[in-house]
């Protein structure tokens, strides 16, 4: 009893406005006024004919690689040296872990002029400190570049995520009983072996762990990349054009089409890893 209004509340809000999304995304309705008649799944392979579709997808792959691998590789540095005893860890830990209070909104307005592609006597933000110190050669358009956008579109968002990654893995360092490191080390091992054979090794939950919340919120990205560059062709991915279909375009089935195959893809990381969870919970 204590539990069924959530119960009720998730299949309603979350499944059954899943459903409905389906529902809207078979049908021919793309008008705000027509009823719409079911056409299966035209609507859904019929995206892929849509050249802003593929590069939105395109961004999107670029954006996930570049911010999953920037954020866990900077997490685990960080977590890495936290581990090893630095001075100060536990204000060092706070500066990490403050940019997750900040919203992505928050986050993309300051990295917007940080990120500026101004250049000489326009440079603003990390162009005009290239400047000042000297280094004009690393100045760059940022997220307007027609190649390295993207790239340059996640590194505000490993910013801001890296100090999670690195309290996960920080906490996954020092799960691991300090027995196996000094038997490692007795039978020889180097401190890079120990880390090598022992503890990596036992900190693969933590990474798959992070691999899945990292990967699903690149996937579905929207707040912090309009806050940096609004709704550009440029750095368009899946959810902001299923924002442009929706409330610009006025046409409900392809955005529901666009927030479907969202959906699949998050589905893609997210059930995996449940199905792997409760298999773990059997076992033990």
């Amino acid at each position: 009893m204590l539990v069924s209004p959530s119960i009720v509340a998730i299949a309603v809000f979350v499944y059954g406005m899943l459903g409905w999304n389906f529902r809207l995304a078979m049908t021919d309705k793309h008008d705000e006024v027509s009823e719409g008649s079911f056409v299966g799944l035209e609507n859904f392979t019929g995206i892929w004919d849509q050249q802003r579709w593929s590069l939105s997808v395109n961004h999107a792959i670029v954006f996930t690689v570049v911010f999953v691998g920037g954020a866990l590789a900077l997490g685990w540095l960080l977590a890495f040296l936290m581990e090893k005893g630095l001075r100060g860890e536990g204000t060092l830990r706070a500066i990490y872990l403050f940019p997750m209070a900040i919203s992505f909104v928050a986050t993309g307005v300051v990295w917007r002029w940080l990120m500026n592609s101004g250049i000489g006597e326009r440079a603003v933000g990390l162009n005009r400190l290239f400047e000042v110190v000297g280094l004009e050669s690393l100045q760059w358009q940022w997220f307007r570049d027609q190649d390295w956008g993207m790239a340059a579109m996640a590194i505000p968002a490993i910013w801001q995520m890296s100090g999670y990654v690195m309290a996960l893995f920080l906490a996954g360092f020092r799960g691991v009983p300090d027995d196996l490191r000094e038997a490692a080390r007795v039978d020889g091992c180097t401190e890079w072996q120990v880390y090598r054979h022992v503890v990596l090794p036992l900190l693969r939950p933590v990474t798959l762990s992070a691999l899945i919340i990292l990967g699903h919120i690149s996937l579905k990205a929207f707040d912090l990349i309009v806050a940096v560059s609004g709704k550009q062709i440029i750095t368009d991915v899946p959810a902001v054009f299923m924002w442009v279909a929706v409330f610009d375009s006025h046409d409900p089935a392809k955005g529901a089409t666009i927030a479907a195959y969202i959906v699949i893809a998050v589905s893609i990381f997210v059930i995996p890893y449940l199905v792997w969870s409760l298999r773990k919970e059997r076992r033990s």
